[in-house]
């Protein structure tokens, strides 16, 4: 029997057809499936009400007035438009919350597995992920802590969080003395101190800028390492310029954590034994306030490999042993002998790097990266690399004790590679990468048909998702980031983004990011990612299941993004339907509230939209 349409005979016509319609896969198929779909919505067709967002274990929470998704966009109702079943109950896989226990779990850092590895070159304190093949990778829902409360809007969020998000005080006493973090009854406050800047970040980017140019544009990237509490990031931010900030897991419990409650970019990271996640030429400025690393040991490995990273002509910041040696010796516990052979080694080193020294004033040494290695080459320098075809390649990479090779150049002022624009013009000027063509696939008219393409649809977001432009939003990843059109287009609201190219994908875009003047890593999804649990607002993920379905169950890149993400955070998926099918079965079993809309070109278009958002809810509390 027919269904009544309210004795509309063209509504009849309509559903007879829809039932004609079978599941093809192929583009014409879906042109075809979504012309009639489109008609069927067009006609009055209204969506089922949303089911209640807010589930909790243990209590209630009402969250009717703050539910992501906006509900003047109608959505696809795949069961009532046509035959492929979404969801099937019978089959629906529902993900326990995993034991309190797990509330801090970092997959591929977790101490416990990492204890295994070497201590030498601290490889163990590296990534180590859970073999899945051996069933140790977790199939549950990481619990936020009992009393968990939403972030901080930034910029409060610099200054202020909440304890009950991450209750850890040993930095707090640790640190007291030197102003990394206080606790203030049911807060954390951030008073922007660091060990070598006891009275404030902000004096100390000031005794910075004295030095390099900060204010004029021409740095825009740079890099912490060993970033504590990210402090001199976040203080960096006011000044246009965004440092991705790392540390490892180690005996400063949860600094990183602490830094992306903050809204800061920061990632779990360490200088050991292989080279940092990030391309060649990524980054105008690196800096070191006592880090602890040991710049002077492995024939200067490490500071060779923070020149692989650095832009050319791009500074490197140093504070704490062993500079200044002389006056805090005694302080450091150390002996003048040492320290004199450690900063003798800095030295050589740097000049084997072909640096040159800018000055050293006060607790601070800056050296810069040459425009290029004409010099170098001229003096016969033996620690050039062989190769230029691996510059790039940063994931699970092993450092190498030569000079990453600069891209040549025809005079000794010309900047290897090409110059770069000044911020904020260098977002959305073209890319040396691509006007030079060293990355043939992408051309410059692509790059400006990408840029116009993510004004297009973050324009569409936010009638999707009403609280994107309210600041509710402010950590935010593109896990499939291609040439960063995403970022670009945010980049006039209060938010930063974390741009993730998947390992080993050709092409790799990710130095097109960074020459863009935006952040990002490298990742493999069927890997858990380099952070703590609930640290990302809203993660971006175009195309990403597709890519990576016939790699690895893509159960496991839902729940890892489940456990980066935050209470109410929001998932946008950009896919064709088959595989947001296949996302919405799993998310309907993650207390996820999702559901699939047309593309912003409108329904014709076989690639659709699934907007996602976590639900709030915690763990129990521990009975006594």
């Amino acid at each position: 029997m027919a269904k009544d349409h309210g004795g509309s005979p063209k509504l009849y016509q309509l559903e007879s057809k829809r039932k004609r319609v079978t599941w093809i896969v192929g583009v014409s198929g879906l042109c075809i499936f979504f012309y009639v779909l489109g008609a069927w919505q067009n006609n009055g067709r209204r969506p089922t009400p949303s089911a209640e967002v807010y589930t909790r274990v243990g209590c209630d929470h009402d969250m009717s007035s703050s539910s992501a998704i906006s509900s003047s966009v109608v959505p696809m109702d795949f069961e009532s438009h046509h035959q492929l079943v979404v969801n099937n109950t019978k089959s629906l896989e529902n993900f326990s919350p995993c034991e309190m226990l797990y509330s801090e779990y970092t997959p591929c850092q977790e101490p416990q597995r990492g204890r295994k590895f070497d201590r030498n070159m601290l490889k163990y304190r590296e990534r180590h992920c859970p073999n899945k093949e051996e069933k140790e990778a977790l199939r549950c829902l990481i619990p936020a802590p009992p009393n968990y409360k939403i972030p901080f809007k930034w910029p409060q969020s610099r200054d202020y969080a909440w304890f009950a998000n991450i209750p850890h005080k040993e930095l707090s006493i640790e640190k007291a003395v030197q102003n990394w973090v206080q606790v203030e009854g049911d807060r954390l406050r951030f008073p922007g101190g660091g060990t070598m800047f006891p009275h404030g970040a902000d004096a100390y980017i000031d005794d910075i800028s004295e030095l390099v140019p900060l204010t004029s544009g021409t740095i825009r990237t740079a890099i912490d390492t060993g970033c504590g509490v990210a402090s001199w990031g976040a203080y960096l931010l006011k000044r246009d310029i965004i440092a991705m900030s790392f540390a490892p897991r180690d005996t400063h419990e949860a600094q990183v954590w602490f830094a992306l409650e903050r809204g800061v970019p920061a990632m779990i990271g360490v200088m050991g034994s292989q080279r940092l996640p990030y391309p060649a030429r990524a980054f105008d400025m690196a800096h070191c306030s006592r880090c602890l690393i040991p710049w002077y040991k492995y024939d200067g490995l490490y500071l060779i490999e923070v020149d692989r990273v650095l832009r050319p002509g791009g500074y490197w910041v140093l504070s704490g042993p062993p500079i200044r040696w002389k006056t805090y010796w005694r302080g450091w516990e150390r002996s003048q002998e040492d320290l004199k052979k450690e900063q003798d080694s800095i030295e050589e080193t740097a000049r084997q790097l072909c640096w040159k020294k800018v000055i050293e004033k006060g607790d601070l040494s800056v050296w810069q990266k040459p425009l290029n290695h004409n010099k170098c080459i001229k003096n016969k320098s033996p620690f050039i690399c062989k190769s230029r075809n691996k510059a790039d390649a940063a994931w699970y990479q092993d450092m190498e004790a030569c000079i990453t090779p600069l891209p040549q150049v025809t005079n000794s002022d010309e900047v290897a590679g090409g110059a770069l624009e000044k911020w904020p013009e260098r977002a959305f000027a073209i890319p040396p990468r691509i006007s030079t063509g060293s990355i043939p696939s992408i051309t410059v008219e692509k790059f400006k048909e990408d840029n116009q393409v993510w004004n297009e649809r973050v324009s569409y977001y936010k009638r999707l998702i009403g609280l994107l432009p309210q600041g509710r939003y402010r950590n935010v990843m593109d896990a499939n980031a291609y040439l960063g059109g995403f970022a670009a287009a945010l980049s006039k609201y209060p938010v930063w983004v974390m741009n993730v190219v998947p390992a080993k994908n050709e092409p790799d875009t990710l130095g097109i990011i960074y020459e863009r003047g935006f952040i990002g890593t490298y990742n493999d999804w069927c890997e858990a990612f380099s952070t703590y649990p609930r640290t990302y607002d809203l993660i971006h993920a175009g195309g990403l299941i597709s890519l990576y379905q016939d790699r690895c169950d893509i159960t496991y890149i839902l729940l890892e993004m489940d456990r980066i993400l935050r209470p109410e955070g929001t998932v946008i998926f950009r896919d064709g339907v088959e595989a947001l099918v296949k996302i919405k079965s799993i998310a309907d079993g993650m207390r996820w509230q999702s559901r699939i809309v047309d593309h912003e070109s409108g329904p014709f278009n076989p690639e659709k939209i699934l907007i996602a958002v976590k639900t709030y809810w915690t763990g129990e509390p521990k009975r006594e």
